[in-house]
């Protein structure tokens, strides 16, 4: 077996030391700071002692948050979780600055191998820049209302045909419905949405107006200008993203709209409705891939293994250590998120599988998340594992893509496995122009911030409509399609946390087509640009995979013509 369990070893905190209270873990803080640094060789354990005791601490908080999502009615452990972020993570910042200041001064520092640390380097300084005092309680403010949009939704179920289902299973049921019931429950889901709206509006007024404060704070006009330096954007500009949305919209859009009326014509319908797109492009109910969670894990270790020996080892070994939390429940965070646990080295798939093909790609996307981690669980240094999204989602759509031609173990049916395969490439394209819609409307909301409702309502309206395909009908949902960004836990949790998706998505693209080309190539490449970590450039990385990190209209045309070249092939041949 390639993958093994080992726990990482520790050199500065006791092996058995837990993180309890501040009383208990500040004497480590105190230690770093007022340690004497006499030499280079000084100054590089002191970071590594640095890098344990933050490990150490993102282990422990990693896993309340997995515990807080499993089940949000847990009292005890939402208790846990916001002791984290409102009482520890306080009191660490100051003492985390001072360690960056006492970096940066420390006289060894130009003794370093600059070539080995300056991403590393570039990143406290960018921490220096950016921290202010008064930021720490309205950071952690935010941090513990966002938590509010989860928790609505957690809870959020609709009754049908005398079954409570949580919005997750209600979306696969409509996979297996005729049309009119179809619409029936697609229309109460949006209504049920509408009940929370109200608090999620409110939700999300406080956050802005915090978000906004906080920008100020540190010096910005508006808080777009402050989270791309906050997420370490050192690679491109505000400029790049208006860019992919301008060529998403000219290059993308298009494509999905043609094969929209491919499946309006396909399907014998008059008229394309959003209810429409639950189905297969040819009208038929999308087929289950798996019954039970269990055939999920069994046959996704399956394909991965034919993929890659070390991919499917990665999943299994995470099934057996129990790091695996699959299955939608009410009470349980939407959505789902690969975790990294950097102590432990084994990350922690967390999903809500409703029994779908959705649930299918999700877990090659997590996967994908996983298989990063475990490849990079040995490099020393916390900023190496720090990977930037546009990396990050890069390994995870890709392992979507390079596993198409093993789904197989899935769908012992060709026509089966092909309409999955059509599904799969249809979503890689519509994926693009909604990543650009949410990114859009994120710029807007935070260059605006003193925006009204109504203000809000009709740009987001504006937004989504330059982004949606003309083919599909949505007269008499426009109550619903107001607040349908509520469904975008990014925005509320993570702001700006998305148009990676979009760049990384192209990427992946990128990377298959190269597969299709040359397998072993592409496949090597692909693990040598994830074992790089985060210790070169976002472009160098891409580099590394042997694509390019580029957002023109050119390139983007060329690459939403190969999936499409792809989707006719499986369509019409």
């Amino acid at each position: 077996m390639l993958v093994k369990h080992t726990v990482k070893q520790r050199t500065y905190l006791p092996q058995t030391f837990k993180v309890t209270v501040w009383s208990k873990l500040k004497p480590y803080f105190h230690e770093l700071k007022e340690r004497n640094i006499d030499s280079v060789t000084d100054l590089e354990h002191w970071i590594y002692d640095w890098c344990e005791l933050n490990d150490v601490v993102a282990e422990e908080f990693r896993w309340r948050y997995i515990r807080f999502s499993c089940d949000n009615e847990d009292q005890k452990a939402l208790e846990s979780y916001n002791y984290a972020v409102q009482e520890l993570t306080p009191r660490m910042s100051p003492y985390n600055d001072d360690l960056n200041q006492k970096l940066l001064n420390s006289p060894f520092l130009k003794e370093l191998d600059q070539s080995r640390y300056a991403i590393y380097l570039r990143s406290v300084k960018n921490e220096i820049d950016l921290y202010q005092e008064e930021n720490i309680s309205l950071v952690a403010d935010v941090k513990t209302r966002a938590k509010n949009h989860g928790r609505i939704f957690s809870k959020m179920s609709v009754d049908y045909n005398d079954q409570e289902l949580t919005l997750q299973q209600a979306h696969t049921m409509m996979e297996r419905m005729e049309r009119p019931e179809r619409a029936k429950l697609y229309k109460k889901i949006g209504e049920r949405l509408l009940e929370d709206a109200e608090e999620l509006e409110g939700t999300f007024d406080d956050l802005l107006q915090l978000r906004h404060q906080i920008a100020l704070n540190t010096g910005f006009e508006n808080y777009r200008d402050y989270k791309f330096q906050a997420l370490n954007r050192f690679d491109y500009e505000v400029q790049d993203c208006l860019n992919f949305h301008d060529s998403i919209a000219s290059e993308i859009v298009p494509i999905v709209d043609e094969l929209n009326k491919v499946r309006k014509r396909m399907m014998g319908l008059d008229d394309l409705r959003p209810w429409d797109m639950m189905l297969e492009m040819d009208g038929k109910r999308p087929d289950q891939p798996f019954k039970t969670t269990r055939e999920l894990i069994q046959k996704s270790v399956k394909s991965l293994r034919t993929l890659n020996p070390m991919f499917g080892e990665v999943l299994e070994l995470m099934d057996e250590i129990g790091h695996l939390d699959l299955e939608s429940r009410k009470g349980k965070r939407p959505g789902g998120y690969n975790m990294p646990l950097p102590l432990s080295g084994v990350p922690f798939i967390f999903m809500n599988a409703a029994n779908s093909i959705k649930d299918m790609r999700t877990m090659m996307h997590e996967t994908g998340h996983a298989v990063h981690a475990y490849l990079i669980k040995d490099l020393p240094l916390n900023a190496d594992k720090n990977i930037p999204s546009e990396v990050a989602e890069l390994a995870a759509m890709t392992m979507e893509l390079l596993t198409l031609d093993f789904w197989g173990e899935f769908y012992e049916d060709e026509k089966a496995l092909r309409r999955a395969k059509i599904w799969q490439l249809e979503k890689v394209l519509s994926t693009l122009p909604w990543v650009a819609t949410i990114d859009k409307f994120q710029h807007w909301l935070y260059t605006n911030p003193e925006h009204s409702t109504p203000d809000r309502i009709n740009n987001w309206l504006a937004i989504h409509k330059e982004f949606s395909s003309p083919t599909i009908n949505m007269d008499g949902l426009e109550e619903s399609l107001k607040y349908m960004w509520h469904r975008q836990l990014h925005i509320f949790e993570v702001p700006f946390y998305y148009v990676e998706y979009g760049m990384a998505q192209l990427g992946a693209i990128a990377i298959w087509k190269q597969y299709k080309e040359n397998p072993q190539q592409a496949l090597n490449s692909y693990i040598k640009a994830l074992s790089l970590g985060y210790t070169k450039s976002i472009p160098e990385i891409y580099e590394a995979a042997g694509i390019e990190f580029n957002f023109s209209r050119e390139y983007v045309r060329e690459l939403g013509l190969f999936v499409k070249q792809e989707l006719e092939e499986l369509i019409f041949n």
